[in-house]
């Protein structure tokens, strides 16, 4: 199966397969606000002290809900119901049974191409 992240259902993935579905945009690293009266989410400019600004992803992964207490873990039966995921973000869009984007790394095969998109 050449194309397993648009085929498998999340919950069928193997951790490997789970970690390369992630396309780097970094938003579940980022501080977000909520607005109290409609619930809007608002992205800022405050990341976690662990990403890497280069590479986009954390930089002690394995520790990371060790180190930072209320650190988003992703799972399967949750990535359906977080509304603050970017609506680009491949775990929303599998969950949602969307394709992932042209420049998703695993469909451009380059790794940079999500930061040019």
């Amino acid at each position: 199966m050449t194309d397993w992240w648009n085929q498998k259902p999340l919950a069928e993935l193997d951790a490997r397969q789970w970690e390369a579905l992630c396309d780097g945009c970094a938003r579940c690293c980022l501080h977000k606000l909520e607005d109290e009266d409609d619930g809007e989410v608002f992205y800022t400019r405050v990341r976690c002290r662990y990403l890497d600004e280069q590479t986009c992803r954390c930089s002690d992964y394995p520790n990371r809900s060790v180190l930072v207490e209320n650190c988003i873990r992703l799972d399967a039966s949750s990535v359906g119901s977080l509304e603050w995921l970017p609506v680009t973000c491949a775990y929303r869009l599998r969950a949602q049974g969307l394709p992932l984007a042209a420049w998703h790394p695993l469909v451009s095969g380059d790794p940079d191409s999500v930061h040019r998109a």
